[in-house]
């Protein structure tokens, strides 16, 4: 759990320098890998907090 929880942390806070890097250089190719990675991170918090509904009902 923990590691998911660093790949997760992770996985924004390297969003979060792309989106910061096409706010400051304009180069589209930022914004494209920024909500790849985005998306990324959604499925694996969408998995992760479904490890932990599991693990509730179960």
């Amino acid at each position: 759990m923990l590691l998911l929880r660093l790949v997760l942390i992770l996985l924004l806070i390297g969003a979060g320098v792309c989106f910061a890097a096409y706010a400051f250089t304009s180069n589209p190719r930022y914004l494209r890998w920024g909500w790849m990675v985005l998306k990324v991170a959604l499925a694996a918090a969408l998995g992760f907090f479904s490890i932990l509904f599991l693990e509730r009902i179960l």
